[in-house]
């Protein structure tokens, strides 16, 4: 095999990958198949699992309505408050869950610096399906924050410029020219928000705790079952090891047709010039 790389570097490379695929496969040579199907298909186990998949959607489209934007600033502005700023956004990163299950849980719990009001309002979040969703944006935000960012600092503004030349407003230049930019890193970014959403664990049960139907998520029903039926425990692991395999895999099912930067770019420069031509039609009317 002609990798072009040094041979030495395939040696920690194999240590590598050996340290992630080994345990996969001690995990699925240890489950007890002849009861992996009463293991799985208990009605607490498909409520955690379906559970799950609900709420790590809901935190992924959170993610990107909001991490999308904040990825824009943190790559586009230029203020001295900005290091801090993405600091503190990428600060989940290294902080234990827990610790961001109880900053969640002071800021929207009953007596929480925001949960207080809205409180008098009807409005409960702690220890709900809703703190579950919360708690999983929390987590997975930065990914996407980061992967959008670095893709637009490594694309630059040239093309937004000359849209922007050219007459372009600034949505339009948004809509027509940056976000067919940053699709590829978008994609990248949701998938290892959903992933980070899927797995979380410390979070949840501080602010949400472990309420069957509502905020026991898979992670929260593999813990438990781990006390009590160690079988279930790994057999319910191996069906979150597969269920987020299928995620990757069809995220990326067309990675090998995916458009590279050439071809994004040419793409963007049509937009730039089929809005030309708008704002030119626009002015002969």
């Amino acid at each position: 095999m002609n990798t072009g790389l040094p041979r030495w570097l395939l040696l920690p490379a194999a240590v590598g990958f050996a340290l992630v695929v080994v345990p996969l496969i001690a995990l699925a040579y240890s489950v007890e198949w002849s009861n992996f199907l009463a293991s799985v298909s208990i009605r607490a186990s498909q409520d955690a699992l379906w559970l799950s998949l609900r709420t790590a959607t809901a935190s992924m489209v959170l993610c990107v309505l909001l991490g999308v934007p904040m990825a824009a600033v943190l790559a586009r502005s230029v203020w001295r408050g900005l290091p801090l700023l993405r600091a503190m956004v990428l600060l989940p990163l290294v902080l234990p869950p827990v610790v961001g299950g109880i900053a969640l849980l002071y800021t929207f719990g009953r007596k929480g610096l925001i949960g207080r009001h809205l409180e008098v309002a009807g409005i409960h979040i702690a220890f709900s399906t809703t703190a579950v969703v919360l708690a999983q944006a929390f987590v997975a935000l930065p990914f996407l924050v980061l992967t959008l960012e670095a893709a637009m600092r490594t694309a630059g503004s040239r093309y937004e410029q000359i849209a922007a030349t050219l007459g372009a407003r600034p949505t339009t230049v948004w809509l027509r020219v940056t976000l067919p930019l940053l699709r590829p890193a978008l994609i990248s970014g949701a998938v290892l928000a959903f992933a980070r959403a899927l797995g979380e664990f410390g979070a949840t049960l501080t602010f949400a705790g472990s309420l069957q139907g509502r905020t026991r998520t898979l992670p929260l029903e593999i813990y438990l079952e781990r006390e009590a039926d160690p079988a279930a425990a790994v057999a319910l692991s191996l069906v979150l090891v597969i269920v987020a395999v299928l995620i990757v895999l069809i995220a990326y099912r067309r990675s090998g047709v995916m458009p590279g930067p050439g071809t994004v770019l040419r793409s963007s420069w049509q937009n730039v010039r089929a809005s030309r031509s708008e704002l030119i039609a626009g002015a002969d009317r």
